[in-house]
């Protein structure tokens, strides 16, 4: 393992200790498993297939956007 030093404000301190404590772990322990969820979750956000599927060629389409859903939904 690689050992780093991080800075905490009193109350983020008193948070681990109290989050160690409870858990029966170390405050290392703690921070190693929050880090690893954290990045668990971060790292593999990906923006869905469909954005940008609807984009204008002409870049025009929110200008038009009222004129173009004209009648839209109504029944005729």
């Amino acid at each position: 393992m690689h050992r780093t030093t991080i800075y905490l404000d009193e109350h983020t301190r008193e948070r681990l200790q109290s989050l160690a404590e409870a858990s029966g772990q170390t405050q290392a322990a703690v921070i190693r498993e929050a880090i690893a969820v954290y990045s668990s979750t971060r790292g593999s956000r990906r923006a869905p297939r469909s954005v940008g599927m609807g984009a204008s060629a002409n870049g025009e389409l929110s200008e038009r956007a009222e004129e173009l859903l004209e009648g839209f939904g109504q029944n005729r």
